[in-house]
Order: structure tokens, then C-alpha cells, then sequence
């Protein structure tokens, strides 16, 4: 019963309260709409500010943007515009200043125009006066020619010829003068007295007794122990190929003859000959393999002989090519005097000489050592030994001073040095010591008398001698009809062809006499 009236009470009660709580939760809600309200319009007023603040500033920025951007525009199309303006008033200042240059030359012009136009007026009157003083003077003149004419007797053409004569005949003894001192070569008898003592000094200081010899030519077969040596005609040819030479068998067979102008060849096969007659071969290629032996035994020979002669006479060694022909020197003669020995003599003689002339001895000794290197390949190389020597000196990096005494020691080329003329002084010293080239009487007497006929040849000679043993020839020309300007002229072919026509060691002196004899006989 309680219990049931309690619930009726709890319904009655909620019953009664339910308005108020009604009313009171939509209080509520129109308050917290309004407040919901109040803070949405607030915060639409704050964006709307924000917004409007931030269009203001974009406003402002783009503002600035866009006057910076034409700003910057504008700079840069003042920039060629002002250039192109200071461009156009340098021009016009330029332009200004040639102006008034013009102006100023036009002005110095017309001044010099009006200048010439006076000064041409006065040379005008000028050669006016000088044509008439030049009338005057050529009346004169041919006044005082006739008057010159009559008092001296002769034509002005008359005394022309004879000026004209006079000048040619003193130019002609003039120039003989000329030829005579270029071509005999006589500074004067002091100087030629120093040159011979110089030349007897430098022989006397130089001790050396080389003797003569010939290679040879005929090599036996016969060994004194094996007799008579058999050697087939395949193993001469085989040599002969190495060698270079001409071997052949004499009619008996029991010699072989060697023929050929390469000394070095001759020496090769004369070797290999003397080895297969003490060692027969087997066969041909035996033969070729022992000649080619022989052949490298004396090349190696030969390069020691070559630095041989440079150490004896203590001067610095030449390219190698040089130093091989120096040695092949010892397998060349001429006269039968060694070449090899003929250079090393040579070259103490120009040494000496060079010496006694305050010169550098060791060029004087290197060029004349050097200056017959040509006579090894005289056999391969047409043409003189001097120029063929001096080519090679060139090739090969000797100086020019050596080069040119090589090339001028018989007079290829001109003499640009001292040392050219003691070349060819210790040249002619070493060939013509008595001793040094062996000839016979036959040959003696035959090149006097081929000289003294090559010079009696040659019209208006009275007589020639041949003295000094064929070292001088004297010619005496008959004086009616030769002068002195044709005693020159005589000389000088008479020497051309002396050496046109003979083969010589040395020099010949030429020397034309032409005596005037006066005679008259006392009755």
C-alpha cells in the first residue's frame, strides 16, 4: 500500500516538474543559440577584417610590384638610349672638331695656293733670266772655243781623242798593275823570305822517315811448303764479290792479278787469298764466309787506324764516317806515297806553321789531316777529292773553316781562311820532301820535256827553260813584239794550260822575261 503511493507520488511529482524542466533546457538553448550566434558574428567580423586587411596589403603589394616592374622597365630602355645620346654627341663633337681642322686647312691651303702661285710667277721670270744668261754663256763658251782652237792649233774633237787615249793607256798600265800583284801573288821579298823560313822551320821540327810503297798487284800461289796452291776459279769469283776487285788467274796459273781502284778491296782480297792458300776451303760458301771475315777484320782495322791518327796528333775525333775514311787512307797512294802517312805529316806541318803564326794549331792540324779523305771514295764518287772531301766535312758537322781549307787546298774553291793556305802549303811540303813520292828518271825527263813543249807551243817565245826540277819554267819572249801588258796576259796561259794538259804534284811557277837589249859597236 506504501509502496504504491510512493510510485503515485513520483508520478505525480514528475508530472508537475515536467514543464519546468521543459522550460528551463529551452532557456538554455536560446542562450547558448544566442551566445552561439554573438561568437559566430564576432569571429565573420574578425575574418572579414583579416580579409579585408589582406586584400589591402596584396592591393598595396602588387602596387609596388608594378611600379618597381616599370621602374626597372624604364631603366633598361634609358640605358641604350642614353649610350646611342652619348654615342650621337661624341659623333657631333668629333664632327665639330674635323669641321674646324677643315676649316683651318682650307684656310693654311689657300694660303700655300696663293704662296705657290707667287713662287711660280718668280721661277717663271727666273728661268726666263737664266735662259737668256744660259744664251749668253753658250756664246761665250763658243766664243772662247774658237779662240782656244786658233791659238793652240787643234779641233776640240782632236783633243778629245787625244784625252781619251792618254786615260785608256793610263787606265791599262793601272789595271796590269792589278793582274800582276792578284795573279803572282808577292806581297814583297820580306814576306816571301818569312814564308819560306816559316816553311823550313815547321820541316826541320818534323821527324818522320816514312818510305814509299806500292800495294800489290800479283799474289803468288806458290807456298814453300805446300808448293803450288790450287785455287778454282769459284773461289776468285766468290772473293772477287766480297772484295769489290777483278781477280784472275795468270797464263802460267800459278799467280792471281788483282785489278781495281778501291785499295781497301785489294787488301780484302789479297788476305783472303793468302788464308786459302795456307787453308784450302771446302767449297764456295766457305770462301764468301772467309772473305767476309777478312772484310770485317779490316774494317775494324781501319777505324782504329783512323783514331789512331786523331790521338797522335791530340785533336778531339770527328763523326765516325770521317774517322773510317782517314783509316781507308793507308790503302791509297799517290806517287806511291801512303796517303794515310801523307795526312798525318801534313797535319804536324800545318800545325807547326800555325803555331808560328800565333793560329789555332789544332784547326790547322784537323783541317790537314782531313784534307784527302775525298781520295778514299774517288772510286764510288765522280769529281774532284777536295770538293768531294769539303761535301762530306759539311754533311757531317766539321766547321766551316775546315770544310773550305778541304775544298781549297788545289784551288776548287776560293781560300777564305789562313788555314786554307797552310793546308795547301803542308800539302805541297809533304808531297814534294825529297823522298816522299818515287819516280823515275823516264818519268822525270818526260814531264820536263812535256813542258817545255807545251810551252814553246805559244807564238813570240824565243826560248823556255824548265829548272828546279819541273818546278819552275822560265820563258824568255822576243821584246819587239811582246809588252809588258802581254807578258801578263802570257803567264796567264801559259799557267791555264800547263794545267789543262799535266798531271802534278804541287805547283809550277811561270815566269815570262822579256829583256830589252841595247848594243852598239865601238870602231
Amino acid at each position: 500500500m506504501s509502496s504504491s503511493v510512493t510510485l503515485a507520488a513520483l508520478v505525480a511529482a514528475a508530472v508537475a516538474a515536467g514543464p519546468a524542466l521543459w522550460l528551463g533546457r529551452w532557456r538554455r538553448r536560446r542562450d547558448y543559440e544566442a551566445q552561439a550566434r554573438f561568437e559566430a558574428n564576432d569571429e565573420a567580423e574578425s575574418l572579414c577584417r583579416v580579409a579585408r586587411e589582406e586584400a589591402r596589403r596584396l592591393v598595396l603589394e602588387a602596387g609596388v610590384r608594378a611600379r618597381e616592374e616599370a621602374l626597372e622597365r624604364r631603366r633598361g630602355a634609358e640605358a641604350p638610349l642614353g649610350a646611342q645620346r652619348r654615342k650621337h654627341e661624341a659623333l657631333s663633337l668629333a664632327v665639330a672638331k674635323r669641321d674646324a681642322a677643315l676649316a683651318i686647312k682650307r684656310t693654311e691651303l689657300d694660303r700655300v695656293r696663293s704662296q705657290m702661285e707667287r713662287r711660280a710667277k718668280t721661277v717663271k721670270t727666273r728661268e726666263q733670266d737664266v735662259a737668256v744668261a744660259r744664251k749668253e754663256f753658250e756664246a761665250l763658251h763658243e766664243s772662247a772655243r774658237r779662240e782656244l782652237e786658233s791659238r793652240a792649233g787643234l779641233t776640240r774633237e782632236e783633243v778629245k781623242k787625244a784625252l781619251v787615249a792618254q786615260a785608256v793607256e793610263q787606265a791599262t798600265a793601272e789595271a796590269a798593275n792589278v793582274v800582276r800583284a792578284a795573279e803572282q801573288l808577292t806581297p814583297g821579298a820580306e814576306h816571301g823570305r818569312m814564308a819560306k823560313r816559316l816553311m823550313g822551320l815547321s820541316i826541320g821540327r818534323f821527324h818522320g822517315h816514312y818510305l814509299t810503297e806500292r800495294h800489290l798487284s800479283v799474289i803468288s800461289l806458290i807456298d814453300p811448303r805446300r808448293g803450288r796452291a790450287n785455287v778454282p776459279t769459284e773461289a776468285l769469283e766468290a772473293i772477287a764479290q766480297v772484295a769489290g776487285v777483278h781477280l784472275t788467274l795468270t797464263d802460267e796459273q800459278d799467280a792471281v792479278r788483282l785489278e781495281g781502284l778501291d785499295g781497301v778491296g785489294r787488301e780484302v782480297a789479297r788476305r783472303s787469298l793468302n788464308r786459302l792458300i795456307k787453308r784450302p776451303a771446302r767449297n764456295a760458301d766457305d770462301v764468301t764466309r772467309l772473305a767476309q771475315n777478312q772484310k770485317t777484320q779490316l774494317d775494324k782495322e781501319l777505324l782504329e787506324l783512323g783514331r789512331k791518327a786523331f790521338a797522335a796528333l791530340q785533336i778531339p775525333r770527328a763523326h765516325p764516317e770521317i774517322v773510317d775514311l782517314v783509316g781507308r787512307l793507308n790503302y791509297r797512294t799517290s806517287f806511291t806515297q801512303n796517303q794515310w802517312k801523307h795526312a798525318v805529316e801534313a797535319a804536324f806541318l800545318c800545325g807547326m806553321m800555325a803555331e808560328e803564326l800565333k793560329l789555332d794549331a789544332k784547326v790547322a792540324r784537323r783541317a790537314a789531316l782531313m784534307h784527302d779523305i775525298g781520295k778514299a771514295l774517288t772510286h764510288e764518287i765522280d769529281g774532284s777529292h777536295a770538293v768531294i772531301g769539303a761535301d762530306i766535312a759539311r754533311r757531317l758537322g766539321e766547321s766551316e773553316l775546315v770544310a773550305n781549307a778541304i775544298g781549297a787546298h788545289h784551288t776548287d774553291e776560293p781560300f777564305n781562311s789562313p788555314y786554307a793556305f797552310l793546308v795547301a802549303a803542308a800539302d805541297a811540303l809533304s808531297g814534294a820532301r825529297p823522298g816522299a813520292r818515287r819516280q823515275t828518271e823516264d818519268n822525270y825527263v818526260g814531264k820536263i820535256a812535256d813542258l817545255e813543249r807545251i810551252v814553246r807551243g805559244f807564238r813570240d817565245i824565243q826560248e823556255a827553260f824548265a829548272v828546279q826540277g819541273g818546278r819552275e819554267v822560265r820563258v824568255y819572249v822576243k821584246e819587239d813584239r811582246v809588252d809588258d801588258l802581254g807578258a801578263i796576259d802570257l803567264s796567264s796561259r801559259l799557267a791555264q794550260t800547263i794545267s789543262d794538259e799535266m798531271t802534278f804534284p804541287g805547283q809550277i811557277r811561270v815566269t815570262v822575261i822579256r829583256e830589252f837589249r841595247a848594243e852598239e859597236n865601238a870602231g
